[in-house]
């Protein structure tokens, strides 16, 4: 049997201006894991998920084509994640054959409610390394694993920045920029998986931060999952009335994140507590500017409790419910914090850093 696993992530800063390509985010791996295992079977293949109650879903192949017994499945970024990587596969004179996959997932609560830990992508992103590892490419880069996952988004219409798919191959601290889709969907048209692998993708870059040595990362949940696909719609649809506003919005964005990074960088905590509560401003901005609902009360809640703290707070990723992140100084506030959120109902996910040995 093949196994592979893929973190979670969670986002510290950046969000929305980051599906937009060359405008930087910062996300964390977290140490949380979706797991995918393949076992050889001979003429129909299974997935199956403790997500989705361990009823297989079965498949054969036609034309080297994966064709599913059902219409409806709730496995579109796995069988995606297969098709791509099998296209991948391929180009290396690889014959294809029938296996049986199975996914676990820590990334939900245990009521099956969403964290918002991204398992869209780390399902995806396990599934490419379980695939690449099921036919003997062991080796391949992480870029290359990044580039097939977000192909499998791409194919699922997914309308993120792929952030998530990157937190998740490359792990720990990521600064981000996305890659120009259109670009990508343009050279799809004429050109193999393989051979639009090994291109350069316009704007996409990943750069691995080192945190500072006293800095400490505390994650609230509101117990309020969030639709992400659902916001960045609103967003899209909504920036299109005040395209002024959007693009100070990008603007700013990218000068508060670009101020983090160089406080990671230089080890300075105060820089990137301040470049927190500056991006947090950001996104309420942008949320007062569009209508769309990102920072909940529940949410805000949850950072000026944060902030009574010493704590530097915001909402992660779309907002809308979900988690709230908060950067601390030394691990001054952090009991008192869990003590004063646990009272109001919100969670403190003892999650850590995820760090892969490269």
């Amino acid at each position: 049997m093949i196994s592979a696993s893929a973190p979670g992530k969670l986002y510290i800063a950046g969000e929305y201006a980051v599906v937009e390509p060359g405008h930087p985010a910062i996300l964390v791996a977290v140490d949380q894991f979706i797991t995918v295992s393949l076992e050889r079977t001979m003429d129909m293949g299974t997935i199956q998920s403790t997500q989705y109650g361990n009823l297989p879903v079965t498949w054969k192949r036609e034309n080297d084509r994966l064709v599913l017994d059902k219409r409806e499945n709730p496995f579109h970024y796995i069988l995606a994640a297969i098709e791509v990587t099998e296209s991948y596969v391929k180009s290396f004179g690889k014959e294809l054959s029938f296996y049986h996959l199975s996914v676990d997932s820590e990334l939900d609560s245990s009521n099956g409610r969403k964290y918002g830990l991204g398992s869209s992508a780390a399902v995806t992103v396990a599934t490419v390394k379980g695939v690449l590892r099921f036919y003997g490419l062991q080796n391949e880069s992480n870029e290359t694993i990044f580039k097939l996952a977000a192909l499998a988004h791409l194919s699922v219409k997914s309308n993120g920045s792929c952030g998530d798919v990157a937190a998740s191959v490359f792990g720990g601290w990521l600064a981000f920029t996305t890659f120009d889709r259109k670009w990508v969907l343009q050279q799809q048209q004429a050109l193999s998986v393989r051979e639009v692998i090994e291109l350069e993708w316009p704007h996409l870059s990943f750069k691995q931060l080192t945190p500072p040595a006293e800095m400490r990362l505390l994650i609230g949940w509101t117990g309020s999952p969030a639709s992400t696909s659902h916001l960045v719609d609103e967003v899209t649809s909504k920036r299109t009335q005040d395209t002024l506003a959007y693009d100070e919005f990008l603007a700013a964005s990218s000068a508060c994140v670009q101020e983090m990074i160089r406080g990671f960088e230089q080890g300075d905590i105060k820089k990137i507590q301040e470049e927190i509560r500056h991006n947090r401003v950001l996104l309420k901005k942008m949320s007062q500017t569009t209508g769309v609902v990102i920072e909940t009360p529940a949410l805000t809640h949850l950072c000026k409790l944060a902030e009574d703290f010493n704590g530097a707070a915001k909402s992660s990723g779309a907002g809308g419910g979900d988690c709230g992140i908060v950067i601390f100084d030394r691990k001054d506030g952090v009991l008192s914090l869990i003590t004063a959120w646990e009272e109001q109902g919100i969670t403190n996910l003892p999650l850590h850093v995820y760090v892969k040995n490269n």
